[in-house]
C-alpha cells in the first residue's frame, strides 16, 4: 500500500502543478495544497507516526473545502477563459475529484498503523452520563420522544 500512496501523492504534486501554472487561483490555493503535500510525503517517510498520517488525512479534508471555494469563486466568465485557463482549471476539478480516494487510501494507512477512529453514535442508555449530560432534566420529556423514536436510546 505504501507504494501505491508514493504514486498517488506523485498524481496529486503533477495536477496540482498543471492547476496553479496559469496563476488563475491565488497563492492560498497552492499553498495550501503544496504544504498538505509535504505533510504527506512526511507521513509517507515516517511510517511509525500516527500524528503525521492524522495531520495529512485533517489536511487532505480541508483541502476539499478550500479548493472548492477556490474553483467556485475564481472561476472566469466566458470572455476571459482561453484554453490554457480551462486546462488549469480542469486539471484543479480532476485534482478535487481524486482526493477523496487519496482520503480513503491515507485512512487505510492510518488504521494499517493501528489508528482506531471509528465515527459510531450508537444508542444511548437512559442511565448513562452521556444521556444526562445531553438531556437535561425538563427538557427530557420531548427530547427522549423524539431519540426513542428515531432509536437512538433504548
Amino acid at each position: 500500500l505504501s507504494l501505491d500512496i508514493v504514486d498517488a501523492k506523485l498524481v496529486m504534486y503533477k495536477l496540482l502543478a498543471q492547476g496553479c501554472m496559469n496563476y488563475l487561483f491565488p497563492a492560498s490555493y497552492a499553498w495550501g495544497n503544496f504544504s498538505i503535500l509535504a505533510v504527506g510525503i512526511w507521513a509517507v517517510v515516517q511510517r511509525d507516526s500516527l500524528d503525521a498520517i492524522m495531520m495529512f488525512l485533517t489536511g487532505l479534508l480541508l483541502t476539499v473545502l478550500t479548493d472548492i471555494i477556490h474553483v467556485c469563486v475564481f472561476y472566469p466568465s466566458n470572455d476571459y477563459l482561453t484554453d490554457v485557463k480551462r486546462f488549469s482549471i480542469g486539471m484543479a476539478i480532476f485534482s478535487l475529484l481524486l482526493k477523496p480516494a487519496s482520503c480513503y487510501f491515507v485512512y487505510q494507512m492510518y488504521r494499517e498503523r493501528g489508528g482506531e477512529y471509528a465515527f459510531n453514535i450508537g444508542r444511548m442508555l437512559k442511565g448513562s452520563i452521556l444521556y444526562s449530560w445531553i438531556m437535561p432534566e425538563k427538557e427530557r420529556s420531548w427530547i427522549s420522544y423524539l431519540c426513542a423514536y428515531v432509536g437512538l436510546i433504548s
